[in-house]
């Protein structure tokens, strides 16, 4: 329940008024409590922002939360949906923008002086949202709409909004006895402890560096040599080179790099990070938070921590995602085997004298996808300018959903790297959207995306604030920056979660936009992934970096021959996350050692060894930095089944992936709808059916299952 502005009543003004002076101070004077103001319906004061006010905001904001609390359970009326559910949308929302500043510093601005703030203020804002959610006068409430005919009378997004806060409540503890509770809320609290310490090691290692030497760079393109010169710099190392250890830098690397020496000690710096000894090393707190989540899961009710977490997702239980990544599993790893192979041969023949190993297997796939597909992905990446493939975003949400972007000025950023745009639909102003491109130090590795404000109708008609976030390499002042496709496909990837919160129509914020279920929410960004690839957008932002010629039709062939190429390595070190990270929640209360966990299990999987995880355990923020992706990594995988279901519908219709009458479908059926219908039933109001796992196995160019 973290929401929203506060009641304007007076039993809240009279609980404020009885605040001790530093927070009534605090909630007055501190930049970070104070309304949004400025254009578009205020933008965050982020020009403002000082590390020593979240502690005191906080504070505050929490003070507040609990204040606009007590006014609703206080009310003498009768429980209805506008005095209980509809006041608790609007309750909150001072805490929900101090909030929004706090994880924006956290993930894009931590310093020592900030982590020592998270280490206070994340545990305390457990406990708070533990005694907002398990207070029992507020749940008497809740239940009593939830319970009563009157139910029947609200509209369908009412009593959806109704259904998520009641389970919601019940899923936090609000019908355990007293001691339960009390034990639930210091699991909560400690967990977030360890989340965050678990979060600073691994932001520790990601800012640490391998330096390289003369011969480490032979070979190298000048392209990378310039950025690890760059990392250089940035570091206060100036004529040396370095790769920072952050996949963003670690992959173009091992990719590229002739120097098998060279590409070993990155490789190893990056697959051991939170797994080195010493202060950094995330094992004992993995250990701790397994212990305490499956400690919870069953106060609450459940067998372990996978059945309480997928009880409310698409999948419902463990069994049915095991299920699916089972039933693609086997034709990954077979995959797998049939292109090592193919790379071993070409080591052989060239007398390398060794076995492929995890630090080779990017560098000889791109040898073996030159002589398969005569495709070399240096050739692609002189046309990937960011800037161009940016327009490009622009120009397909356009033709899809008829945005409009436009560049502003004057509006404060959190630092001088972010942009701001305006996006507008047919003339309308329908959010802001902010873009940061670069990495930096104290910027948590990858890609990501976030929503500032939520769009809703009801408070007024408030429009959203979302942002990109990614890590590409910074250039030299007027010189372009070249991605690969792979960073190219991630960039699409999380603008789809931004026009997915672009695209919100509903009522209630707690509904709207990307406020879905774990397992939903990556299907609107996979999907806008393949716009990338259409004719349209690679012949008019595709464009050389030097004489701005569009991408050759020939090698748009090649890369459309190659594109299920790699889908073994792609598919195997995913899904062997996801596996570990299921399997680590349904082991139930054991003593676990993490690594020999991960060893063991990969085993008994036959996990090809020439990979690795995508995120080996010790480095696996996904599920470890907090209850997010816990038991849920497989929800990639799950998504991607009904991407790939929904791209056929495109791929199937008489104007392709820009068909009129497609994307009017998607947009009503899906885009706009948020939370406020089930997932299931948006699928099946796109697709005239529920979804099928073939259109999955023929992307990924494996075999289709009989009866698929």
């Amino acid at each position: 329940m973290q929401r929203r502005t506060f009641l304007a009543s007076a039993a809240v003004t009279g609980a404020m008024a009885a605040l001790q002076p530093g927070l009534a101070l605090a909630e007055t004077q501190n930049p970070l409590t104070q309304k949004w103001a400025g254009p578009f319906g205020g933008v965050p004061a982020f020009d403002k922002v000082k590390v020593a006010d979240f502690k005191p905001a906080l504070e505050a904001a929490m003070v507040r939360n609990l204040a606009e609390i007590d006014a609703i359970t206080a009310n003498k009326a009768a429980p209805t949906f506008e005095n209980t559910i509809a006041a608790l949308e609007d309750a909150g929302r001072m805490l929900n923008d101090v909030q929004t500043y706090y994880g924006i510093w956290g993930s894009n601005m931590s310093s020592p002086e900030f982590q020592k703030v998270e280490e206070v203020m994340d545990p305390a804002l457990s406990a708070h949202y533990d005694k907002v959610n398990q207070n029992a006068a507020l749940f008497a409430r809740i239940q009593a709409v939830y319970d009563s005919p009157d139910k029947a009378k609200l509209t369908p997004e009412q009593q959806r909004v109704l259904w998520i806060y009641y389970t919601n409540f019940v899923r936090s503890g609000a019908k355990l006895s007293p001691e339960a509770k009390a034990r639930v809320g210091a699991i909560n609290t400690e967990l977030a402890g360890l989340y965050t310490r678990f979060s600073q090691n691994l932001l520790a290692d990601e800012n640490t560096w391998i330096e390289l030497s003369d011969a480490d760079l032979a070979g190298l393109p000048e392209g990378l040599k310039a950025a690890a010169a760059s990392n250089a710099a940035t570091r206060k190392l100036p004529g040396k080179h370095v790769i920072v250890n952050t996949r963003s830098s670690v992959d173009p690397f091992l990719t590229e790099s002739p120097v098998r020496s060279a590409r070993e000690k990155v490789w190893r710096a990056f697959v051991n990070r939170g797994d080195n000894g010493g202060a950094t090393d995330n094992n004992a707190i993995i250990s701790k938070i397994l212990k305490l989540r499956v400690e919870r899961a069953k106060l609450l009710g459940y067998k372990t921590h996978a059945h309480w977490r997928l009880e409310n997702a698409m999948a419902k239980t463990p069994e049915n995602a095991m299920a699916l990544m089972e039933a693609v599993w086997k034709p990954a790893i077979a995959q797998v085997a049939i292109d090592v192979a193919d790379m071993q041969a070409i080591i052989d023949k060239e007398g390398g004298g060794f076995k492929l190993e995890p630090w080779d297997y990017r560098f000889y796939a791109e040898k073996v996808r030159k002589a398969k597909y005569d495709l070399d992905m240096n050739e692609v990446k002189p046309y990937l300018q960011l800037d161009k493939l940016r327009e490009g975003m622009f120009w397909a949400s356009g033709q899809l959903y008829g945005f409009e972007f436009k560049k502003l000025e004057g509006i404060p950023v959190f630092h001088e790297d972010v942009t701001v745009y305006e996006v507008t639909r047919a003339g309308k102003h329908v959010g802001l959207w902010y873009f940061d491109p670069y990495a930096r130090p104290g910027k948590r590795s990858g890609a990501w995306m976030n929503a500032y404000r939520t769009q809703e109708r009801f408070k007024g008609d408030i429009t959203t604030i979302v942002s990109n976030n990614s890590n590409f390499i910074k250039g030299k002042p007027g010189e372009p920056v070249l991605i690969s496709w792979d960073d190219a496909v991630t960039l699409f990837h999380e603008f789809g979660h931004a026009i997915h919160g672009l695209n919100a129509n509903a009522t209630y914020p707690s509904v709207s936009g990307t406020n879905v279920a774990r397992d939903y929410v990556e299907f609107p960004s996979q999907l806008n992934e393949h716009w990338l690839s259409t004719p349209q957008v690679l012949n008019q932002f595709a464009l050389h970096y030097q004489t701005g010629k569009p991408i050759p039709a020939e090698l748009v062939k090649k890369i459309e021959a190659a594109g299920k190429f790699g889908q073994g390595f792609g598919t195997t070190e995913y899904l062997a996350s996801a596996l570990i990270d299921m399997k680590l929640h349904l082991a139930g209360d054991v003593d676990i050692d993490p690594d020999a966990f991960e060893r063991e299990e990969l085993a008994k999987l036959n996990m090809p060894k020439e990979i690795v995880m995508r995120h080996r355990t010790p480095q696996f923020g996904h599920v470890f930095s907090g209850d997010g992706y816990s038991a849920g990594y497989y929800s990639y995988l799950w998504s991607d089944t009904l991407t790939a279901d929904a791209a056929e519908a495109f791929a199937q219709a008489p104007g392709g992936f820009y068909d009129k009458a497609v994307a009017k479908r998607l947009y009503e059926d899906i885009m706009s709808k948020g939370n406020t219908v089930d997932p299931v039933e948006q699928f099946r109001a796109f697709r005239g059916r529920d979804v099928k796992i073939g259109a999955l196995m023929r992307k990924r160019g494996f075999p289709v299952p009989p009866g698929a």
